[in-house]
């Protein structure tokens, strides 16, 4: 099944990086379905590593702002939700149940630290991706960010170590009078190359 022009627009051609927000929230319902949509996208073995913490509070926001580049300052306080993306550095504790069928995949992990972390972040990254995506399906504008000092956000909200930050994202309702104009993309040739 191929999406319509309409869908691709929305998640691909006409969807922007915005940086201003109307005040408009993203309730907690949408948040559900947010998470719905994004835990069915593929990864390596169904390991699902990625850990979202949704900040929709002021005090929450207050909690991460010491930890952001000043030029994401003022975008991520006006934002209705900021996404932290992270990824559990002990995700294959939950492969017995993620993935059955992948017999010892707990204990290869959990006795390889270099294996796991790399696994943890190609696939957290994906998870994050995917839920840039989700966000786009279900009408609402995004502003992925790595402005951010990745030690702090892990001092602050994840004190125990486990669950390591990756990305940020805002996320809610863009202002569209204040976006940026689009920059460039490579081109096929200058990006792919067909062996």
């Amino acid at each position: 099944m191929s999406l319509d022009q309409t869908a691709l627009d929305a998640l691909f051609l006409n969807a922007r990086t915005h940086h201003a927000w109307r005040s408009k929230p993203v309730s907690d319902a949408q948040l559900v379905k947010l998470y719905e949509l994004t835990r069915m996208g593929p990864t390596s073995m169904n390991s699902s590593p990625a850990r979202f913490v949704f900040i929709t509070s002021n005090e929450g926001r207050e909690k991460l702002k010491p930890a952001l580049s000043p030029g994401n300052v003022e975008q991520t306080m006006s934002a209705p939700l900021t996404v932290i993306v992270a990824h559990d550095s002990r995700f294959y504790e939950y492969l017995p149940k993620l993935a059955p069928h992948a017999k010892g995949a707990a204990e290869k992990f959990a006795n390889n630290a270099g294996l796991a972390e790399s696994t943890a972040f190609r696939n957290g990254s994906l998870q994050g991706a995917y839920l840039i995506m989700a966000a786009r399906a279900l009408g609402l504008d995004c502003g992925p960010m790595s402005g951010f000092n990745n030690a702090k956000v892990d001092e602050i909200f994840f004190p125990d170590g486990r669950w390591k930050s990756n990305f940020l994202v805002n996320i809610g309702y863009g202002d569209p009078a204040k976006l940026y104009p689009r920059a460039p993309r490579l081109d096929f040739d200058e990006a792919c190359v067909v062996v």
